[in-house]
């Protein structure tokens, strides 16, 4: 498996394009993978004949772990994947020992796991239980040293109703509980034995979620789960971008830059003055940056993707707007650098849903990023205009979310303020 970037240590392996016996010739397109929301193709290194594989589709692999051999015909390749093969063999025959102490009639013992114990068990049983889905990491093992073995699962499959492979999904996909009896054979469970409304039943397709979409799902749970996130609102006058922006645009020759633009370079200047807010957030440290490193969130077809951009502070507001399009288009084409979307690669980041009339929203935190700007849309708002004159004025929505384990509330405010100021008080020279 290729290495992309020093700070990938796996990738999802989507397809292989050619088959066991098929002939390679150097530069054909062997496979393909993802990591961290990017795709790539790998072509042949080499002449050869394509012996054998190690995996298919969906599985995660460290990388630089052999995936499969090219050679010639006739080659041994007993070599490649024994290491693997010879800790399977080991943990079967352990895994035959244990059963073989264990009575027949295991009583089934539930229990609660801290989020991150380590849950002992063993190839063949973790197999079953995925097929059955089974929530093994509640069990007690019966093994040695609490071990879960087969027929822990096989005493828990006893102890649930059974149900057709339908309604194993839906009850997987919305978290259903299943009835004691269900309507099929011998009490199996079915579908519509889920439904509170039969007429509606069968109104639903299952889909599995992409690879990507996956990696989104666990980092957005690990963001919540392990920060304390809160979200300051705030509303910045937007009467300069607009005017800026009206500027911009009946220049000849001037280069595009857009309100969301103006808006990044407006928080590098607050950043620089609030380098709590430039931070990554440890656990027992918190690692400061000297330059701002800014993520910014890119909605594509392939799922949300946040490239950085390196010490943004050192461009014009041309050359950041020239920035942001380029890494814009590779992660629309699927061929950005995963350094620049790995999660430490930024020191800040701005979501911009503007555009989508957004007026208020949550962000969540790119971890261990310490905080994360919502950018919302511009509406009308009453305010003073002075001499007790009031009118509608144009107003931008900021929505900052921040980890409290890291910043003050207060400091958060003062710096979602400070925003709000470079905002409107904005100069720029393209």
């Amino acid at each position: 498996m290729p290495r992309q970037g020093q700070s990938v240590e796996s990738c999802i392996f989507t397809e292989w394009y050619k088959q066991v016996g098929d002939e390679i010739k150097t530069g054909d397109i062997l496979f393909a993978y993802e990591t961290d929301k990017a795709s790539f193709e790998q072509e042949a290194e080499e002449d050869g004949v394509l012996l054998t594989t190690f995996c298919e589709a969906g599985d995660e692999i460290p990388v630089l772990q052999n995936i499969g051999v090219i050679g010639q015909a006739g080659d041994d390749i007993s070599g490649f994947g024994q290491e693997a093969a010879q800790e399977d063999t080991a943990i079967e025959k352990a895994e035959s020992v244990e059963e073989e102490v264990v009575d027949s009639q295991v009583e089934l013992v539930l229990k609660d796991r801290v989020s991150n114990d380590k849950v002992r068990i063993s190839p063949r049983a973790k197999k079953l239980a995925e097929a059955e889905l089974v929530p093994y990491k509640k069990i007690e093992g019966s093994g040695p040293e609490g071990r879960i073995i087969i027929r822990d699962i096989e005493a828990y499959l006893a102890s649930v109703p059974k149900t057709t492979p339908l309604a194993k999904a839906i009850i997987q996909e919305e978290g259903l509980q299943a009835p004691e009896n269900g309507s099929g054979l011998d009490g199996i469970v079915k579908s519509t034995d889920l439904s509170s409304n039969p007429v509606y039943s069968d109104d639903f397709e299952i889909k599995k979620l992409p690879n990507i979409r996956k990696l989104i799902a666990k980092a957005m749970h690990a963001s919540l789960q392990n920060s304390a996130q809160l979200t300051h609102h705030l509303g910045a006058d937007a009467r300069r971008l607009l005017e800026l922006r009206k500027q911009v645009k009946a220049t000849e020759g001037a280069p595009n830059i857009t309100i969301n633009d103006m808006v990044c370079f407006a928080v590098i200047k607050a950043l620089k003055q609030f380098p709590d807010a430039n931070a990554h957030f440890l656990g027992d440290s918190v690692k400061y940056f000297n330059k701002v490193h800014l993520g910014l969130a890119v909605d594509t077809d392939r799922g949300l993707m946040v490239p950085a951009i390196k010490n943004a502070e050192d461009l014009s507001i041309t050359g950041l707007s020239n920035q942001f399009k380029v890494v814009a288009e590779s992660c629309r084409q699927g061929n950005i650098d995963p350094e620049l979307l790995s999660s430490e690669a930024a020191s800040f980041t701005v979501s911009n849903l503007g555009n989508y009339g957004v007026e208020m929203f949550t962000p969540v935190i790119n971890l261990p990023q310490v905080a994360i700007l919502g950018v919302n849309t511009i509406v009308p708002r009453p305010a003073d205009l002075g001499g007790g004159v009031y009118g509608f004025v144009p107003y931008m929505g900021l929505s900052l979310t921040y980890d409290h384990q890291a910043l003050d509330g207060g400091l958060a405010t003062r710096f979602l303020k400070q925003i709000a100021i470079e905002i409107e008080n904005l100069s720029i020279d393209t």
